[in-house]
């Protein structure tokens, strides 16, 4: 019973993320609200499902779908980052997220805890093709509600196309068909007026 105690502790646990609000803001009948996290995370589970045809051959679809649910766990404690943020915003959440994953992950029995760490620490380091796809749709979920939202949080903090654009590059990583949609999705905002061209330098 004791593995089976500490199994639930860890699911309650996680039940918190659904508490954890993001940047994204969220549009369409009965939103206008942020998401959370925890919302963020299902989103991507579906995308990874919906979209599988575009990650490289040979890819672990059921290992994407475990990381890009379990990747934003760690925000129970350290919250969300705004994407754009600077660099010392950015290592300042890189070793508040670790702490978090130290914690987290060491709730469940050991075998599945150090088993679920190994799936987090793969995600954030970017090296398998799983990891790169999982991260793509990663970057590519908020665009989606960006121009859902008429700009969102684009318009909000006064992101630019080329700002975009370099996080774009993420997603081609991971995949070129959905790297180039990325593209052209940028192209289309900035037509629609939503998203602000890049600075003319």
């Amino acid at each position: 019973m004791e593995r089976l105690d500490r199994q639930m502790q860890f699911v309650a646990e996680i039940g918190r993320l659904k508490g954890v609000l993001r940047q994204t803001v969220l549009a369409g009948p009965g939103l206008n609200r942020p998401e959370n996290s925890a919302e963020h995370s299902w989103h991507l589970a579906m995308m990874a499902l919906v979209l599988a045809e575009h990650a490289p051959p040979g890819t672990d679809l059921a290992k994407v779908t475990a990381m890009v649910l379990l990747h934003d766990l760690v925000e129970i404690d350290a919250g969300d980052l705004f994407l754009y943020a600077d660099h010392d915003q950015q290592a300042r959440q890189e070793l508040a997220e670790r702490a978090a994953a130290d914690r987290i992950f060491a709730i469940p029995p050991g075998d599945q805890g150090a088993s679920l760490r190994r799936l987090w620490d793969e995600f954030n380091e970017r090296q398998t093709k799983e990891a790169k796809f999982a991260r793509a749709i990663d970057r590519l979920q908020p665009m989606l509600e960006n121009l859902t939202a008429g700009g969102g949080t684009w318009q909000r903090h006064g992101v630019t196309a080329d700002q975009v654009l370099a996080k774009v590059q993420l997603i081609e990583d991971g995949s070129a068909t959905l790297g180039a949609l990325a593209r052209n999705l940028v192209a289309q905002a900035v037509t629609a007026g939503i998203l602000a061209p890049s600075p003319v330098t």
